[in-house]
């Protein structure tokens, strides 16, 4: 059996907390993500790892050591590493002469290589090499994403989905104006996998919205597609399953209309309208003749007998 496989029973309070953590939830943890410094990895390899971290943080765990393997050969060294540091991101960097710059990026499910795709550096351009302010740590970024590739063909629809969880962070219940000042900007044209970051300026306008300016802050990268590795229809069917928690309950006697108008049915028992209390008011008023008329025609005066 695996060390990692055995049932551990914690015997202090810290340890307990720590196994708590990586129980299944209903809600689950923010995705942690691992950057991973192959066996042949060059300095454009290791500043783009560098950079990935900075942006990622504090959700990431950077390996400075270089780890020989392959991910599309064998798969246990990464499964191994998801499993010690509980990530279930990882972005793994190489070079060699066949594939230059080399990036995998992939998502694990039950500790298992779910699916990745395999990305190649054309062009960089890190943080240092642009001389403007950054912004601070764990700042949560907008995604935009440009280009009919990403909505037409799947393996581009699969990496937007990869990249919309590798990038996305926490999930949060409010959002603040101010704190909208991070923008990921993704670009598919002519085969390429364009990537920016830019800072968000909030300038004066004169009324209550303001003005925006994009300020470029990096990383940038021009990536290009490789190799795939996709999990199966089935797979990735199981993968998105939801808990029956999360799941909303279906409300009974509700219906909606084409146009979003909601509509509710109530079940009553027969009402006897005769009995019904209706509002009492000064002009519906019965005056003491009408009701001894009433009283009269409803009752009748029996004639004595003679």
């Amino acid at each position: 059996m695996d060390a990692l496989d055995r049932v551990v029973k914690p015997k202090t309070k810290r340890a307990k907390r720590f196994l708590e953590k990586r129980e299944p939830k209903i809600n689950e943890n923010t995705k942690n993500a691992m950057l991973i410094k192959g066996g042949n990895a060059n300095l454009t390899v290791t500043e783009v790892l560098k950079d990935i971290y900075a942006v990622k943080k504090p959700f990431a765990v950077l390996y400075k050591r270089k780890n020989i393997t392959r991910p599309f050969e064998d798969q246990t060294s990464l499964e191994f590493f998801s499993r010690k540091s509980d990530c279930s991101l990882f972005l793994f960097g190489s070079h060699n002469k066949k594939r230059p710059n080399n990036l995998i990026i992939g998502r694990m499910f039950d500790y298992h290589v779910l699916d990745m795709i395999e990305l190649g550096v054309e062009k960089f351009v890190s943080l240092k090499d642009i001389k403007n302010s950054k912004c601070p740590e764990g700042t949560k970024p907008m995604l935009i994403f440009a280009g009919d590739m990403f909505d037409v063909n799947e393996e581009y629809r699969r990496l937007k989905s990869l990249l919309i969880d590798f990038f996305r962070g926490p999930t949060v219940p409010n959002i603040r104006l101010a704190g909208l000042e991070y923008v990921l900007h993704f670009t598919a044209v002519d085969g390429k996998i364009y990537m920016r970051s830019y800072k968000v300026l909030l300038k004066k306008s004169g009324c209550k919205i303001p003005r925006i300016e994009l300020e470029e802050m990096g990383p940038s990268l021009d990536l290009v597609m490789r190799r795939t590795h996709l999990a199966s229809d089935d797979l990735y069917k199981l993968a998105l399953k939801q808990p029956k928690g999360l799941k909303p309950k279906k409300k009974k006697n509700i219906s909606h209309d084409a146009f979003g108008t909601t509509y509710g049915r109530i079940h009553m028992q027969k009402q006897d309208l005769s009995k019904l209390q209706t509002r009492k008011m000064k002009g519906l008023k019965k005056r003491p003749a009408e009701k001894s008329a009433e009283d009269g025609e409803a009752t009748p005066k029996k004639l004595k007998s003679a």
